[in-house]
């Protein structure tokens, strides 16, 4: 069973992980104490320097330090990069962690985007593409992205991208979480074939007792009632524990190029990481590609070829 004491050091290297809450607090936390140089990157200066000051109060002599960082605006990721260049220092590991989950109406990203897929999967995109210079300088680079067991009942439709007919929350949150895998698979096959030697992966949490369904639904929505009263108390787990799979995936030598990893109880709700199932929709090697063409001319953020 894969637990904390199984992270290698990470002494030497520099991780950015996104989303300073919940799942990416506690990859920060126990990235830092197995000695990575951290950047916790996140839209709230408030709860991301908060969340520093917790980390740096349970290990007084580890590095890390919030930077603000808006993947809800392309312009706030640029800015973001611009800093993260600045400090000159490759980036070893970038764990793209943020997220929104359904909100009840469809809102949008500064940039025009509905919220969901724009700060999923867009605003993922866009950092990954414009860190990738400070990735491939770093030492053995990996890029793990955070999906969901939503991503199985999740489709793309190109002509509804951004849910402008008939939104719906789920099927877009879906439709962000399939975004996310098919991103990180297609990221593994243009590294293998251009040479990077970056590793991506992926992982989801299972149902991890975050702050991600107040931040969406509302703690007032029936799947919240129902989850939180019915499911949660024998079907969900810390959010420690729901940061397992990605820390296994962004830092254990035996996570595969392309793999995915999630709990390995109760359906993947709860339990140590383990291989996690892939959807056939998040295989499609065709619609892997035409995302990304998608993806980078809606962000305007282009990989090299």
């Amino acid at each position: 069973m894969w637990t904390l004491a199984d992270i290698p050091s990470q002494a030497g290297r520099r991780a950015v992980v996104t989303g300073t809450g919940g799942l990416g607090y506690e990859t920060a936390l126990a990235l830092a104490a197995a000695g990575a140089d951290v950047v916790l990157a996140g839209r709230s200066e408030t709860k991301g320097r908060g969340s520093v000051v917790r980390i740096l109060n349970l290990h007084p002599h580890t590095s890390i330090a919030f930077e603000k960082l808006d993947l809800a605006n392309l312009a706030s990721i640029a800015a973001f990069v611009v800093q993260m260049e600045a400090d000159g220092r490759p980036i070893d590991l970038l764990v793209n962690n943020a997220g929104v989950m359904t909100p009840p109406k469809r809102q949008t990203t500064t940039d025009g985007f509905e919220l969901q897929f724009g700060t999923n999967h867009l605003g993922h995109f866009a950092l990954t593409g414009r860190l990738l210079p400070l990735l491939l300088a770093g030492k053995a680079p990996r890029v793990t992205t955070v999906s969901s067991g939503a991503h199985h009942a999740g489709r793309i439709d190109f002509d509804n991208l951004q849910w402008q007919k008939r939104y719906q929350p789920w099927g877009a949150y879906g439709q962000s979480k399939l975004a996310n895998l098919l991103f990180a698979f297609e990221l593994q096959r243009r590294s293998d074939a251009a040479g990077w030697g970056l590793i991506s992966d992926a992982a989801h949490p299972g149902y991890a007792r975050t702050d991600l369904i107040a931040n969406g639904p509302g703690t007032d929505s029936l799947m919240a009632r129902v989850g939180g009263v019915l499911i949660a108390p024998w079907a969900s787990q810390t959010a420690a524990a729901g940061a397992l799979p990605q820390l296994f995936a962004a830092t254990s030598p035996d996570a595969k190029p392309a793999g995915y990893y999630g709990p390995s109880r109760l359906f993947e709700m709860v339990g140590p990481p383990a291989p996690a199932r892939i959807s056939k929709a998040a295989q499609d090697a065709g619609v892997a590609k035409h995302l990304w063409d998608v993806s980078e001319a809606l962000t305007g953020v282009k990989f090299p070829v």
